[in-house]
Formats: structure tokens, sequence, C-alpha cells
């Protein structure tokens, strides 16, 4: 099976856990994810099967979209409600303080990466170090916060929740984190949900248990919204149809010049497209270099 599945994982599952399940459901060999939830968090889990899986490194959206509860008043080492408490400090914010706080955190924005993440350095993950006792130097990374909202909060817990469209490598509870300093005092994050995530959405989803029924009647129904097409991944492409002639040379790994297909007065150098034969079918992706589109990836 080729395409993607979108599942909503719950609480106390890893995005392994998750992709581990579903390959053993389907009994598919080649299956990935498209971004780690970490194991509280919930939310969909676009899941990658089949020739999917060599989209990982090429997708071209992979933006996300949260609702995250936070408090304040209290800090913890995972920067978030699970960990251990590692100082408390007064709180007394107001929501209108909140929002004029939060305009500092929109658009490109520098983050530090927790040390309680899969982030690499040396080798090494952080949270590998981060079990040992250690902390290691980190370097800030830059992001991009498209939304960011606060759409509740309660001054007498001092809790409250928040929206956040943003792009990859953003860490929630680093914003929160940061958020609370700012306001001078410190916070966690105290739930987390991905809402959208590569332009799917959570209401598609379907969890591992609904999967499970699934497969006992009948499988899985490639037209169903809980599963998309391998061409999903790539909608912010432009589409490219070409002759059958043209669909046979590419398939066989050789160029198009760019000036006999219907491309020829709009691609501009580097190009992606979408190529496609006269039914609709989608081939592969094509650049375009030298007055050719080239084959980028193939599916």
């Amino acid at each position: 099976m080729n395409g993607v599945l979108l599942i909503r994982k719950e609480k106390e599952f890893t995005s392994f856990d998750v992709v581990a399940v579903v390959r053993k459901l389907l009994c598919q060999k080649k299956a990935g994810h498209t971004g780690t939830l970490d194991p509280n968090a919930t939310g969909i889990l676009p899941v990658l099967l089949g020739s999917a899986t060599k989209a990982q490194d090429v997708i071209p959206c992979q933006d996300k979209r949260y609702t995250a509860g936070f408090r304040l008043g209290i800090a913890t080492d995972t920067l978030d409600i699970w960990g251990e408490v590692t100082e408390e400090k007064p709180a007394r914010c107001t929501a209108a303080g909140i929002k004029t706080a939060l305009e500092q955190f929109r658009g490109e924005i520098e983050q530090l990466p927790p040390m309680y993440s899969a982030v690499s350095v040396d080798g090494k993950r952080l949270y590998q170090y981060a079990r040992e006792g250690k902390s290691v130097e980190r370097r800030p990374r830059t992001v991009t916060v498209y939304e960011l909202k606060l759409l509740t909060f309660d001054e007498s817990t001092q809790s409250g929740q928040l929206e956040i469209a943003c792009s990859k490598g953003t860490y929630v509870r680093t914003l929160i984190d940061d958020l609370a300093r700012a306001l001078g005092t410190v916070g966690v994050m105290t739930d987390l949900v991905r809402e959208e995530a590569c332009g799917y959405r959570l209401c598609d989803a379907i969890t591992l248990g609904e999967l499970k029924a699934i497969m006992q009647n009948g499988g899985v129904d490639e037209t169903a919204p809980y599963f998309r097409t391998v061409e999903s991944l790539f909608i912010d492409y432009p589409a490219l149809t070409v002759s059958d002639k043209q669909a046979h040379r590419f398939k066989n790994g050789n160029p198009l010049d760019v000036s006999r297909t219907e491309a020829k007065n709009s691609a501009e150098k580097n190009a992606i497209y979408r190529v496609k034969d006269r039914e609709g079918n989608f081939l592969s992706l094509g650049i375009v270099q030298d007055e050719q589109i080239k084959l980028y990836k193939y599916f």
C-alpha cells in the first residue's frame, strides 16, 4: 500500500509505537512518519506507507498547528507538567499582559532546544544526556511562528490555552517557557494537541483502535478521508500533464524539453512540478534545470 494514513495519536504512545502498530496491522514493510509527537502529546500523526516513505526529505509543507495548555508559576526539567519541579515563582499575570507578551514571539524567532528533546549533539540525543544528569551546549535555532493566540486564561489558577501555527522544528514547550520568563515568572506546558500537520487535519484522522476495527472489517478504504495519496504530500506544487510518449519517457528517467510541455511559458529555474499522465495519474516530481524537466523524485 502506498500513501498516507492519518492517525490520531493518543497519550502514552510514542510516534515509533504508532508506526510499529500500523506496520503490523497492515502487514506493511515500509512505514514512517512526518514528525515526532512526544508520548504525552496527542493529535495527528501522518504515517507514510510504501513509496510515500521516499517523501520524508522532500515534503514541501511541514508546518504544524497546535493547541497547548500551560500553567504559570512552576518550572520543570522537561518544560512540561510531567517533569521534575525545578523552580516555583509567584505569578500574577493577566490575559491582557499575556496577549501583549505574545507579540514578541510571532514571526521568526530564536529557540534553544530543550535538553529533553531528540536533537543530536555529537552523535547523541539531548534527552540521553539529560537522563544522565548532564547538560550540554546547545545552539539556538531559527523557527517561524505564523500565528499565536491566547484562547483562554484563568487568572485564579494562572493557567490557559494557546493556539500556535508554526514551522517544522518549533518546540511548544520552549515557547511557553520563554513566554513565562518574558512575563517575569516561569511556566510549563500542561497539554499538547497537534491539530494539523503537513496540510492534514486532525478531524480526518483515526485512532489505532479504529484502524484495528477497519482491518477486521475488510481493510483500509483508500477513498476515505483518513487515507491520502502520495501525491497529496506535494499539493503545493503545480501539476504538469504530459503526453503518453512523454510519460513513458519520463518514467524511464529521461528529461523532457520544457518548450514541448504546457509549462513552456511559465517554468522557472528549479521549479518543481507534479508530473502526471493524461489520465491524471501521478508519475513523479520533476524539476526545471537547463531548460529541461528532470526527474526530481520518483514514487
